[in-house]
């Protein structure tokens, strides 16, 4: 009787390893996406998550021996939602900045991206006519973009034009075309979505440095971090990359 008690426990305990490791293995890294900031990140028309981010993390999940799953969030909030563990990792574009390096630990990055202001085709304004004469411009709120506007152009240099909100990119396109505002400011890649999509076009930038994108995790993943960064790497190293780069149009 002992010795059969024993099997049974034994195996009981086989199964709960077995189990546990199985869950260990089916866990799945949640990336907070922007649902509107084509070619990087984006839902199509299907509902489905999609953009040069998208892509290139669903490569590394495969090569890395992990799953993902693509959550669209409002960008605001996205880093604080990373820190609450509502999500795992950013991978959306996300800008480098030094604020930012004290909230998330950030991978290498992987792109290098211009700020532009887009106005509609026929119009006839320049960066600094179109920062002027109490014309209103949009951002996308929570971007390094709209801050940079903010500190240096509004309370710097009191440059007299007014900042209008929008929680994405492209739908400061539709108001600049609509007549609601002169100007969109934007990421370069963006912008020349929308350059091949709408009757607009980019006049120049705004006089904000450049900028580089990474993947962004919580500062205490170090497993994570180490597991993205191999990845990048691999996949920037494979012909791979440059495919994802033609399918989505983006030129570096």
């Amino acid at each position: 009787m002992r010795i059969l008690v024993g099997i049974v426990l034994v195996v009981s305990c086989l199964f709960w390893v077995n189990v546990n490791l199985g869950s260990a293995e089916e866990k799945v890294i949640i990336n907070g996406i922007d649902a509107n900031f084509p070619p990087f990140a984006y839902v199509d028309k299907n509902g489905n998550p999609d953009g040069f981010d998208v892509k290139s993390v669903d490569w590394i999940a495969k090569e890395m021996g992990f799953k993902v799953k693509h959550q669209p969030m409002d960008w605001d909030g996205i880093i604080p939602s990373l820190n609450a563990k509502k999500i795992d990792m950013i991978a959306s574009g996300l800008s480098v900045t030094d604020e930012r390096k004290k909230q998330v630990a950030y991978t290498i990055p992987y792109w290098v991206i211009k700020q532009v202001l887009v106005v509609k085709n026929d119009s006839d304004l320049t960066p600094e006519t179109a920062l002027a004469n109490g014309n209103k411009i949009g951002v996308q709120r929570g971007t390094s973009e709209a801050k940079w506007m903010e500190e240096n152009l509004i309370k710097k240099e009191g440059k007299d034009f007014e900042l209008v909100y929008y929680d994405s990119a492209p739908l400061s396109v539709e108001d600049v075309l609509n007549g609601r505002i002169v100007a969109a400011a934007m990421d370069d890649a963006p912008a020349n979505d929308a350059v091949s999509k709408k009757p607009v076009k980019i006049i120049g930038g705004f006089g904000m440095h450049d900028e580089e994108f990474a993947y962004a995790v919580r500062q205490d993943d170090a497993d994570l971090l180490n597991t993205l960064n191999e990845g990048l790497k691999k996949l920037m190293a494979s012909p791979e990359w440059e495919e994802l780069q033609k399918q989505y149009d983006l030129k570096q």
